[in-house]
């Protein structure tokens, strides 16, 4: 069986909200994680779901062995961070689902401070806290805004409104989850948290961060790659290609109105430019092969493809050109990085 279900024991009957922690190789995070949710002071009841994915450590008899409250869904194959969150999502029974990382902690407060928002606001909308770096204890944002070619803004600043948040800590009304078709499984993994948020926003639903509470992140930990070290930016091959190819497919779908022509022009003449300069710059060709190539011809060989889901998505629009453009921020955002912190290291 390629997937096999183990209930939790003593699990409510109607809980408040479900905590949905996808896990792959996580047996040195998941303690920290999972005793973050069990420590959230809060007078309601929540479940814990984890999806583990194919892992090849001990992840699964940790969980079974001492934390048998765990509602575990347990694959046989590996099926990738989309598909795992589905779902958990699919199984949980809360009003609200809190998708949480397994390399993420929570402050005391979190969920308490997530369903208050959330009922104080009324209508439905996607939250996240601010999240702080595990080791240094720094803001690394509350919520990301982007720009044009979706490259992801940190906002450090007290705005609520942003363009989209993280996966590591994603709350949202399970109803509104669920219309939203949840992560785009086509995807993978990577920047399938752009992808719902966006869809979110053009449906009307909001996107916000919370000013209150947080979550530690150990950022790039599950994933490998996305982090700023004392040798500058790093990332790896595997997370530049999905990042940029997924990036790629959400502008052409996403983006409203004529402004898709030429974002989507301007951008892939970017990526290759950067893939030339980056493959000369680290003589490394499998750069230009393995990360920038596919990413370029993804919408040509995908063309069929994102002209029915751009069709679909923009077909549900419901706010404004401008409105969408409200978390835009006109910078290149990848040239800021670079002359902070130099051409990036790619494993």
């Amino acid at each position: 069986m390629a997937l096999v279900y183990h209930p939790g024991l003593n699990t409510p009957a109607r809980p408040r909200v479900s905590v949905c922690i996808a896990n792959y190789n996580g047996e040195k995070l998941l303690q920290a994680c999972l005793d973050s949710v069990w420590a959230q002071d809060c007078d309601f009841d929540f479940e814990v779901l984890v999806h583990d994915d194919a892992s090849s450590d001990s992840s699964v008899d940790l969980i079974r062995r001492c934390y048998p409250q765990v509602e575990l869904l347990v694959s046989y194959e590996n099926v990738g961070y989309c598909v795992s969150n589905n779902r958990m999502v699919e199984r949980a029974r809360g009003d609200f689902v809190l998708l949480l990382n397994n390399d993420a902690a929570l402050e005391k407060d979190a969920i308490r401070s997530l369903i208050s928002a959330a009922e104080y606001g009324g209508a439905p909308a996607i939250l996240t806290l601010p999240q702080y770096d595990w080791e240094t204890g720094d803001l690394v944002d509350r919520g990301c805004l982007v720009d044009p070619f979706f490259n992801p803004i940190p906002n450090r600043e007290a705005r609520a409104e942003v363009a989209y948040v993280i996966g590591a800590c994603l709350w949202c009304p399970r109803e509104t989850w669920q219309s939203l078709g949840g992560f785009p499984e086509w995807m993978g993994s990577v920047a399938e948290d752009l992808y719902l948020c966006g869809l979110a926003r053009l449906r009307g639903v909001e996107v916000k961060a919370l000013s209150m509470s947080g979550y530690r992140h150990r950022q790039g930990s599950s994933f490998g790659g996305n982090r700023v070290g004392a040798d500058g930016l790093r990332t790896t091959v595997r997370r530049r290609r999905l990042s940029e190819r997924n990036k790629t497919l959400s502008l052409a779908v996403l983006t409203p109105g004529i402004w898709v022509i030429p974002i989507l022009i301007a951008h892939l003449l970017a990526l290759s430019v950067e893939g030339a300069l980056m493959s000369l710059a680290r003589r490394d060709t499998r750069l230009w092969r393995d990360v920038y190539f596919p990413a370029i011809t993804a919408p040509f060989h995908e063309a069929r493809a994102l002209r029915e889901r751009r069709k679909l998505v923009q077909g549900t629009r419901s706010i404004t050109t401008r409105r969408w453009f409200n978390t835009v921020r006109f910078q290149l955002r990848k040239v800021v990085l670079l002359s902070r912190y130099g051409v990036p290291r790619v494993d």
